[in-house]
């Protein structure tokens, strides 16, 4: 199968590679991939890459084996998932308490643009406590994170002011619910009673200075790359008796956060903010212009993949023929028969074609 791999150039950052499809633990699925998203801060792990790192994180496909201790949905069934690493790959494996099952409304790209970004925003927000009625700042608004928070703290009854870099990214915010759009920190009009800072560096002891006494910062990351200076005084001024939490999203499972943010996602109550869907031949310039800042939201990159572009996992069709055996498996038998009569292998020419489309 195919790769991306990390190549140590930031001019460009990854390339393919031919490698052997990953084999699933008992507790996980083996996905084909559709569609994967990249995260800013996997750009930085890029730079000086690891020996042996396998990036992605966020991806959408189709269940191509199913879990060997029977948890976790059939092979045909569609998922979002969250996977530790691999997700760059035309297969990934994914722990069955790491993803959740797509609805027939909701695509590969919307979901891919879900994991990360969606499970963190609702994990600050839990952090963050009751929010109706008070009055919230949020740095760093125009990311992946940035656009979830604002659309479900405001839904949750909060003043959300955002800081945005630019006006043009501001707008999508308030179509989303922000109460107002600044764009430094200085300009935001406190007292706020939750700050939620993710860029570090100087603009910290800025938003710290808006909040109330007695408020929350929360404090999930440090986009400027610098570190923060903050000096005991300036409480006094101002925040006198604030706490201040380190916030960080992971720690699986991930499972009802994922059904959780599907759920909001089909019923309209939570918009993906995608801001660019490429071809995954074009990854290694998507990856660029997201650390750079080029890009408002979520990259989705797509695989171009379907089940009869690819070759079958070896196990698919043998799985197809153990569930055809248990009558209690109706549905599954035939969901895994029409996978198995798709997986036909393709020539390389159509291999090929299919994955640059």
């Amino acid at each position: 199968m195919r790769r991306l791999i990390p190549t140590g150039d930031p001019a460009r950052p990854v390339e393919f590679t031919e490698d052997a499809q990953p084999v699933p633990a008992d507790g996980e699925v083996l996905v084909r991939v559709e569609a994967f998203a990249p995260n800013r801060g996997e750009t930085f792990l890029l730079e000086r890459p690891k020996p042996g790192l396998l990036p992605g994180k966020d991806v959408a496909g189709l269940v191509v084996q199913a879990a060997a201790d029977g948890s976790g949905p059939p092979i045909g069934t569609r998922v979002v998932g969250h996977p530790p690493l691999g997700g760059w790959a035309e297969y990934v494996a994914v722990p069955t308490h790491s993803l959740a099952v797509l609805p027939d409304g909701i695509d590969a790209v919307r979901a891919a643009a879900l994991p990360l970004a969606g499970i963190t925003a609702l994990r600050l927000l839990r952090a963050a406590g009751s929010l109706a009625g008070r009055r919230v700042l949020l740095t760093g608004a125009s990311g992946g994170v940035g656009h979830y928070v604002t659309e479900l703290a405001a839904a949750a009854g909060a003043e959300v002011t955002v800081v945005t870099a630019t006006a043009a990214r501001g707008e999508r915010l308030r179509r989303l619910g922000a109460a107002e759009v600044v764009h430094e920190v200085a300009a935001a009009r406190g007292p706020f009673d939750v700050v939620l800072e993710s860029t570090g560096g100087p603009a910290l002891p800025v938003a710290l200075s808006r909040l109330a006494p007695g408020g929350l910062l929360v404090w999930f990351g440090q986009a400027s790359r610098t570190p923060a200076t903050l000096d005991f005084f300036d409480f006094f001024s101002g925040p006198e008796g604030a706490s201040i939490r380190h916030f960080h999203y992971a720690g699986a499972p991930y499972a009802d956060d994922l059904d959780t943010l599907v759920r909001l996602v089909g019923a309209g109550r939570l918009h993906p903010e995608i801001d660019r869907v490429e071809d995954w031949e074009r990854t290694a310039g998507t990856l660029v212009d997201l650390r750079e800042r080029r890009i408002r939201g979520k990259a989705v990159l797509t695989t171009g993949l379907t089940p009869s572009r690819a070759s079958a996992p070896a196990e698919a069709t043998d799985r197809a023929a153990d569930q055809a055996t248990d009558p209690a498996t109706d549905r599954a038998t035939d969901q895994a028969a029409d996978l198995a009569t798709d997986w036909a292998p393709a020539p390389a020419a159509d291999l090929v074609a299919g994955v640059a489309r």
